[in-house]
């Protein structure tokens, strides 16, 4: 499956929105990080060229950073830099009702939208920004490398 197989597949009701939201990320994102297909979703990973350890949970593949996904009553954003980083967790926190008149919906790294209308495209633009290629490595190897 590619990205653009997965985006096909979407239902028309949500394709404007998680479309919206890809490209917000791509957008955004900081140099270095790649687009794939991550845990049968749209995922943003540092290569093995830039990280040859890879995941420690399988190493073969890339490590994965954010993930956006059509999930049956929401679009998902999987984003492993506020599950890591409690500063920057507090941070999107605090922001969110800034930019949404919607609850946030919120769990270790999923961040929750059910409604399209009310997603915050300019706080995840910032978000997606916040954490570069080398502060990820970072990040991940004093919180989840063993």
């Amino acid at each position: 499956m590619t990205v653009l197989d997965y985006i096909e597949k979407l239902p028309d009701e949500r394709k404007e929105a998680f479309n919206r939201l890809r490209e917000t990320i791509l957008k955004h994102l900081p140099t270095g990080f790649e687009e794939c297909i991550s845990y049968g979703m749209i995922g943003y990973v540092v290569p093995h060229s830039l990280y040859p350890k890879g995941y420690h949970c399988d190493p073969k593949l890339p490590l994965p950073m954010i993930n956006l996904a059509n999930q049956k009553n929401f679009i998902a954003l999987y984003h492993m830099g506020v599950y890591a980083n409690p500063d920057l967790l507090n941070w999107f926190v605090d922001e969110f009702p800034k930019h949404s008149k919607s609850k946030l919906d919120i769990g270790k790294s999923c961040i929750r939208f059910k409604k399209m209308n009310d997603i915050p495209y300019d706080l995840i633009a910032e978000l997606i920004a916040k954490v570069s290629v080398e502060k990820w490595i970072e990040s991940y190897e004093s919180a989840f490398k063993k």
